[in-house]
């Protein structure tokens, strides 16, 4: 409890200094809101294209859709906030040696690299997100507005998105990690990105062959489509118990891969 505490107190005063810095510029906030919406429009605009051809695509309504839009830019925004702030650095302290004096702070390493620092800039991705899965939820039938999900689906929902959010947490720190072999895993880190906004949409609105690879491969599955279904009531218990179990895999696998590859770093005055 003491160990916990004594992390808890170092995040406050991390995020604390991190936050009076960039506050200090308010004007990127409003940026930071234009660019999520002209996004977030592109986005509904495409797939009101791909609903083009019919009431559903793959299995999917318009509403339940919307909620896997609005998950994915959750996600973007925590990205924003937390890993690009962060895990970006890692491959900068490989190259200037700065890890050495990491390694030898008395706090976790990975702990370190991965919370010193938080950008409110993905604050607005956040909330514009949330905004979208209240809408698409109280606009899911015709007529009357539809009533919010019961207790049971929402909990569920909330344990897969802290899934998701550990699995795209692993993700980008392993690749980060990685950059005690390889120097330019940045662009790797950039390729990741790019591929997880696949998560905008249903996964089953994919051809057969890209639905495996976003599953078993890539879980980009795990990320949205799988805490949408919990949220909208048609989540399966055998996805469910998967998603939790990747997010347990992938962290104790990045956590392994880091003690590993601290084995390999060299330091910068040796």
């Amino acid at each position: 409890m003491r160990e916990f505490a004594r992390y808890w107190r170092s995040l406050r005063c991390f995020w604390g200094t991190s936050l009076a810095a960039e506050l200090e510029y308010p004007l990127n906030a409003w940026i930071e809101l234009l660019s999520v919406l002209g996004n977030l429009a592109g986005s509904v605009f495409v797939l009101q294209l791909l609903f083009g051809g019919g009431p559903q695509l793959g299995g999917w309504s318009w509403s339940g859709a919307l909620v896997v839009l609005g998950l994915y830019t959750v996600l973007d925004g925590f990205t924003t906030c937390v890993l690009q702030p962060n895990l970006s650095r890692i491959v900068n302290h490989v190259q200037t040696g700065t890890l050495d004096y990491v390694l030898l702070k008395p706090i976790d390493s990975q702990f370190w690299l991965s919370a010193r620092t938080v950008s409110p800039w993905g604050l607005p991705g956040i909330f514009a997100g949330l905004g979208l899965i209240a809408w698409a939820l109280l606009n899911r039938g015709t007529g009357a507005p539809s009533s919010l999900p019961a207790a049971g689906p929402v909990l569920l929902s909330l344990a897969l998105l802290v899934a998701a959010l550990v699995i795209l947490y692993s993700l980008w720190f392993v690749l980060a990690a990685l950059s005690i072999w390889f120097v330019k895993v940045w662009n790797a880190t950039e390729v990741l990105r790019y591929t997880l906004v696949a998560g905008r949409y249903p996964v089953s609105a994919y051809p057969p062959a890209l639905r495996l690879l976003f599953t078993f491969v890539l879980p980009v599955a795990f990320l949205t489509t799988v805490p949408a279904e919990a949220l909208l009531g048609r989540g399966s218990a055998i996805w469910a118990s998967g998603s939790l179990l990747a997010a347990g895999l992938c962290l104790a696998g990045s956590r392994l891969l880091w003690r590993y590859a601290q084995r390999f770093y060299t330091s910068a005055s040796s």
